[in-house]
């Protein structure tokens, strides 16, 4: 790195603009000279010279002028906001109903557009790496563009010295020269402390400043910044953030998920209440409920135990269970254990449980050679009945659909459920196969003796519930609270400086704010009343 020696024998890195000790100013590797150049002097970071600027020959020097480019972190955050409103152009997976086929769903929901949506994986931007890793650099950048500009202006600011060259003087924006014999500099004083102004003296060099804290503004926003993206980063991780989803059926027991087997809930009840214009209470909403043309919910909840597991958890076992709590889930009113909180948020009335079923003669109805009961939650492969009739179940489709001349199942759930029998009859060889569902009972050959037909069926509610852990909230809301502060520290108030230089024949004062230069000559004309010092001028405007 090559060095500039200023006259006064200090040695300062290159790229410095002002001198670290007497504050001359410094242009490449010369002193500005007066009449060589006019213009003013950048005191953004008060001439201290940035790492950026100083060093680039190695790997590190490069990714590191990288990442403190500001028009480099404009980039990125750009590219991010136009991810995101990709992102929002149809539903994340996470917003479709939990029980379809996300490819389907978007296919036959959006049409081509659904179709190229999802296959370039834009269902689930938000969790997808290369988000992630936009994030990851915004958030680098922040971290190495706050470290390039805050120690070279830290240690700047704290070795001010009230003393300065002439052309520091000159060069900054607001100047004046005063001749006269008699300037009253202990009422400039008086006058300073009651602007609440620190005063710094140096053989009658005198340096005024207030609101330094103001500068730190950006980097307490970069701080609050960086913690917000650590805590939304973190929201990818279970152990801080889980966003799940669980049907339960009635009578059942099922693990919660994201809680690793620890927790377990069963559905005692699922209880739906819907408006009823007869009702008194619910009159006034008579007119709502015939335009709607159907019940409409007025709240639902589910009566539940939650289980905690006591046994060690080993696969395959069944698990040993205590119960927590016995408590209900209503809307906007969750269970809440542990870390976690079950959220009532969708259901399912009428799902099929059991179908009874009977095998009589194909053209007569009314023999009976034997029932059997299918459970569509867990299927048997096979039903022996009594009379010595063989039923195998060859193929179970929940939901089934026709598609292509053929059925399958969209779901795994039994709303609509269908089976390919095989009979097989005690007095024959010959197996005979048959279709059938709701409103559907196919004889596959044509020839078949018996037929299998339904008899009952049984069907319960089904509740669903979300499964919220949230340790990121805190972390998320202090870095907005921490940004806010920055916010306002570096909005309502102003780093200003004045310096003094006496002289044979009068003084110098100048003077420099970060922002808001009207209400600094404002402030340098109040400080000055009565001192016999001239009013300075905005050397800006002059120049204009």
């Amino acid at each position: 790195m090559n060095e500039i020696t200023c006259e006064c024998g200090h040695v300062n890195p290159e790229g410095t603009v002002l001198c670290e000790a007497c504050g001359k100013p410094i242009e490449g590797n010369q002193h500005i000279n007066g009449n060589e150049d006019k213009k003013l002097l950048n005191m953004r970071y008060d001439g201290s010279a940035r790492r950026s600027q100083t060093y680039n020959r190695t790997i590190v020097d490069k990714v590191w002028n990288f990442f403190s480019s500001v028009k480099v972190g404009v980039w990125l955050i750009v590219l991010t906001l136009i991810a995101s409103a990709v992102g929002t152009i149809l539903p994340q997976e996470m917003y479709i109903p939990p029980n379809v086929d996300p490819a389907s769903h978007y296919r036959d929901q959006y049409g081509l557009l659904g179709q190229i949506y999802y296959q370039l994986g834009f269902h689930n931007l938000f969790s997808s790496w290369w988000y992630m890793l936009l994030i990851a650099m915004i958030g680098i950048s922040i971290v190495i563009a706050s470290i390039d500009r805050f120690f070279p202006l830290y240690k700047t600011l704290k070795k001010q010295k009230p003393k300065r060259h002439e052309l520091f003087m000159k060069k900054q924006r607001i100047f004046g020269v005063t001749e006269a014999d008699q300037v009253d500099l202990e009422l400039y004083k008086k006058n300073l402390k009651k602007r609440r102004f620190k005063i710094y003296e140096q053989d009658g060099h005198i340096l005024a400043e207030k609101n330094r804290f103001a500068r730190w503004g950006p980097y307490v926003n970069h701080i609050g910044l960086i913690i917000f993206l650590v805590g939304s980063l973190l929201r990818f991780v279970p152990a801080f953030y889980i966003d799940d989803f669980i049907w339960v059926r009635e009578g059942e027991t099922a693990m919660i998920p994201g809680t690793e087997g620890q927790y377990y809930i069963k559905n005692k009840d699922f209880i739906l209440e819907t408006y009823n214009e007869d009702d008194e209470t619910d009159a006034r909403f008579k007119e709502a409920i015939q335009k709607q043309g159907g019940p409409i919910p007025k709240t639902f909840q589910t009566n539940a135990v939650i289980y905690e597991r006591t046994d060690e958890i080993i696969p395959g076992k069944e698990p040993e269970l205590a119960e927590l709590k016995d408590t209900q889930a209503k809307m906007n009113h969750p269970i809440k254990f542990d870390d976690f909180a079950l959220y009532q948020a969708s259901y399912q009335l009428n799902e099929f449980k059991e179908m009874t079923f009977k095998i009589h003669d194909k053209g007569n109805e009314d023999t009976n050679y034997g029932e059997f009961t299918v459970d569509l939650s867990d299927p048997k492969n096979e039903y022996t009945l009594d009379s010595g009739y063989r039923v195998e179940i060859d193929n179970y489709f929940p939901e089934y659909e026709m598609q292509e001349g053929a059925p399958v199942s969209v779901s795994k759930y039994p709303k609509n459920p269908a089976f390919v029998f095989t009979l097989y009859p005690p007095d024959s060889q010959e197996a005979e196969t048959s279709f059938l569902g709701i409103g559907a009972n196919v004889d596959a050959s044509g020839e078949n003796d018996y037929k299998i037909g339904l008899v009952n069926f049984d069907v319960r509610d089904v509740t669903g519930l979300t499964v919220k852990k949230d340790h990121t909230l805190p972390l998320i809301a202090l870095g907005g609270a921490i940004f806010m502060i920055g916010v306002i520290q570096g909005m309502y108030w102003n780093h200003r400086r004045i310096w003094l230089q006496p002289k044979e024949n009068g003084v110098w004062i100048a003077g420099h704010t970060n922002k808001n230069w009207y209400a600094l000559r404002q402030e340098i004309n109040k400080v000055i009343s009565g001192t016999h010092i001239q009013e300075p001028r905005d050397q800006y405007e002059k120049k204009e």
